[in-house]
């Protein structure tokens, strides 16, 4: 299989995302930005696939249910996070390449954290830049899980050496509210997993969050009540101000997906293509062989939807089943964290 490799210097690739958030210059026109950014974040597949591999060997040997997938970020996602980091250069963006675990519950995620950071590491020569425990210190936003970021290292090919992959490891329970925060965020069109946008609902996630965590025996949100009862009580006083119940339902039961029946068994990435307007998701496969193709194409899409109210992502599962259950948001399903909610504001309020 071929697979892209850097084809400008670190210097190149830093002047390009200055241009993509800044506008041309007379040294580097938007075009050949796209194009640079393009070719360097899809190098990121070569080493993204060894760290998914093995991220997907070990996830199964803790729980066989397990999800495993990968992305490469989104051109949109790399211009907010150059626009909100003023000092940040597109070569320093450690989340390119990135690759998530999603586990049933919080022991699974504890045990497969002790492999990567505290057992004999098979041999493995890449390096830990970063190790980020967000179940341990959850954020202010009630975001939960675990990242770590390692640096390539390889002693065949220099062509990677040093680039990041970031490793997502959380339960279901985590990946429940992770993507309810993406789903709103998406249709009242604000940034609210960076914790931008309306007070109510930051504030909704933010109790939500502490409410999973008590059920999950873990530390709570930062400023949250420390008792499940007061947490419950502001709960269910946002949850009926903010309709959440109505708003997510409506969401989903809106969406319509379209090319699924379309895809073969045998594709391994797929583009997923969701249009907030007219409420459907359109989805495309790719044989493994395919992704220089799956690749220029996505950069096409998404300079086709810039300044639209439509969303992309390039992606790669294990089946298509997988890929509902890695990436919900892009089907607006949030139904594990209504459920979530909901034994909250009923079940518990009647024990």
């Amino acid at each position: 299989m071929a697979w892209a490799k850097p084809e400008y210097t670190r210097e190149k690739v830093n002047a390009a995302g200055k241009t993509l958030i800044s506008g041309p210059t007379q040294k580097l026109s938007m075009d050949e930005a796209f194009l640079i950014i393009n070719n360097w974040r899809t190098s990121h597949n070569f080493p993204l696939n060894t760290f998914q591999a093995r991220l997907r060997r070990l996830s199964k040997e803790i729980d066989p249910n397990s999800i495993v997938a990968q992305r490469i970020k989104r051109i949109s996602s790399i211009q907010h996070k150059l626009e909100r980091f003023e000092a940040m250069k597109l070569s320093q963006i450690q989340d390119i390449g990135g690759c998530r675990a999603i586990l049933n519950n919080v022991t699974d995620v504890d045990s497969l954290v002790q492999i990567y950071l505290y057992k004999e590491s098979r041999g493995v020569k890449h390096k830990i830049a970063t190790e980020d425990d967000y179940i341990a210190k959850p954020k202010d936003s009630g975001y939960r899980g675990v990242h770590l970021v390692y640096k390539y290292q390889s002693d065949k090919s220099q062509d990677y050496k040093d680039m990041k992959i970031e490793i997502q490891i959380r339960t279901i329970l985590q990946h429940a509210w992770a993507t309810a925060v993406e789903t709103v965020g998406t249709f009242i069109k604000q940034s609210l997993k960076s914790s931008q946008g309306e007070e109510d609902w930051l504030r909704f996630f933010a109790l939500m969050g502490s409410a999973m965590a008590m059920r999950e025996e873990r530390p709570t949100i930062p400023n949250t009540p420390t008792t499940f009862r007061e947490l419950q009580k502001d709960i269910i006083a946002l949850e009926d101000k903010l309709d959440v119940e109505g708003h997510l339902s409506t969401f989903r039961d809106s969406l319509s997906v379209f090319d699924e029946d379309r895809l073969t068994s045998d594709a391994h990435y797929y583009l997923l293509e969701l249009d907030v307007t007219s409420r459907r998701v359109l989805i495309k496969g790719y044989k493994q062989n395919e992704l220089l193709k799956a690749s220029d194409e996505y950069l096409s899409l998404e300079r086709r939807i810039v300044g639209s109210n439509t969303d992309a992502v390039l992606v790669s599962a294990d089946s298509l089943e997988k890929l509902r259950l890695a990436y919900p948001n892009y089907y607006l399903d949030t139904d594990l964290f209504l459920e979530a909610v909901k034994e909250v504001t009923t079940t518990r309020k009647k024990s």
